[in-house]
């Protein structure tokens, strides 16, 4: 579909920044929520004594607590939560006590409202646009948790590869349905086959079963033709990045370098620039 241009850009541009704003609160919590249920499914499977009704998620989900500084405890005020404008305003300290706000938070918004104007430039305001912006929002959302906890939660995963059939089921993208059957079956499979061989050989883990998922959501949502480049871009990345942590000697406890991260950068460069261009980039 031709560019059609600044209007729709910026119309999205700004949905991103606020989309952004939430994701962070997501990357942020969603591990902790997942945490929390499973303390209560093993507390319940443990105890003999009748479970309460009220839940984990009845105190800490998405929407409840008010965001709070994870120093001093001040509550955000609405005027200290604009997306970016804030950070740049309070010169990324609290308001409070000063302690000092990750630069990450404003970094996820920009990232996102430049993806939500790429959307807006490429498709305009419709729904492959609102798609694809859905589709970025996730992915960024996957990333920042498997970088911080190496998790890819089912609960963004699994829609995600959902999403990708239905909207080749429907029309909405330019992806086939059946390209996207079997690039779901090929992204999970592929990956299924490398952890178990990898197992096999070193008795190690080399990924976790949401770095399948992901790739299956990838195979979903531009077809069976994007595995293989999404995959050696994804590689690529992960080996450099991976080199430069270890000379360093950042590596986490166990030696751990998520791949979902890399795989998510890869994904959002197919979406971009398309498969073709990463084969083009690495020089294949």
């Amino acid at each position: 579909m031709p560019e059609v241009g600044a209007p729709a850009a910026a119309l999205l541009g700004v949905l991103g920044l606020l989309v952004g704003s939430f994701l962070n609160v997501v990357i942020y919590r969603l591990p902790k929520m997942m945490e929390l249920r499973w303390a209560a499914e093993c507390a319940e499977l443990q105890s003999s004594q009748p479970v309460p009704n009220t839940t984990p998620a009845d105190s800490f989900n998405l929407m409840v607590p008010r965001s709070r500084c994870p120093h001093c405890g001040h509550q955000i005020r609405w005027f200290e939560n604009i997306p970016v404008f804030s950070y740049l305003a309070l010169r990324g300290k609290c308001s409070q006590c000063s302690a000092h706000i990750s630069s990450r938070y404003p970094a996820v918004e920009l990232i996102t409202s430049a993806l939500f104007a790429w959307c807006g430039w490429h498709f305009g305001v419709g729904w492959e646009a609102l798609a694809w912006c859905s589709f970025s929002a996730a992915v960024l959302a996957l990333a920042g948790i498997d970088w911080d906890t190496t998790l890819l939660p089912d609960d963004i995963t699994l829609p995600l590869i959902w999403a990708g059939l239905c909207l080749a089921g429907l029309r909405i993208t330019d992806t086939l349905l059946p390209d996207a059957l079997w690039g779901a079956v090929g992204g999970y499979l592929s990956l299924w086959l490398v952890y178990w061989a990898f197992k096999l050989v070193t008795g190690k883990e080399g990924m976790g079963y949401g770095d399948f998922k992901l790739f299956a959501a990838f195979g979903a949502w531009f077809g069976w033709q994007a595995l293989i480049p999404v995959i050696l871009m994804a590689s690529l990345i992960g080996a450099v990045i991976g080199i430069g942590i270890k000379l360093k000697g950042n590596l986490r406890e166990g030696g751990y370098v998520p791949f979902g991260p890399f795989l998510a950068l890869a994904g959002l460069t197919s979406m971009v620039f398309g498969p073709s261009a990463i084969l083009a980039v690495i020089g294949l």
